[in-house]
């Protein structure tokens, strides 16, 4: 666990480390041509750090966030929306603790 006085110093070093990355990809993309196989793998981005951070999250859980994995995979195949699928998952890990007391 991470003491209270470290953790808004490391948040905004997470904040300044995340936007010079995007700021330097955006600045980057500027000179590649998008062709179909970047436009696809541009595309396919979000659900691979979406599956990341849930395939992290289902082997440290139990069953509520195996669940909400069944549940967020299902809301990505139906709603082909990985935001609402990760509230959809959000919402089951909530509702699962919140039941569990």
């Amino acid at each position: 666990m991470i003491p209270n006085e470290q953790f808004f110093p490391l948040l905004l070093a997470m904040a300044v480390a995340a936007f010079v990355c995007r700021s330097l990809g955006y600045f980057a993309m500027r000179f590649v041509p998008l062709t179909p196989r970047i436009q696809a793998a541009l595309k396919a981005t979000p659900v691979s750090v979406m599956s990341a951070i849930i395939a992290m999250a289902a082997l440290k859980g139990g069953p509520v966030e195996w669940t909400a994995l069944v549940v967020t995979v299902l809301a990505m195949r139906v709603l082909h929306s990985d935001v609402l699928a990760a509230f959809a998952g959000i919402g089951i890990v909530a509702l699962g603790r919140w039941l569990a007391g």
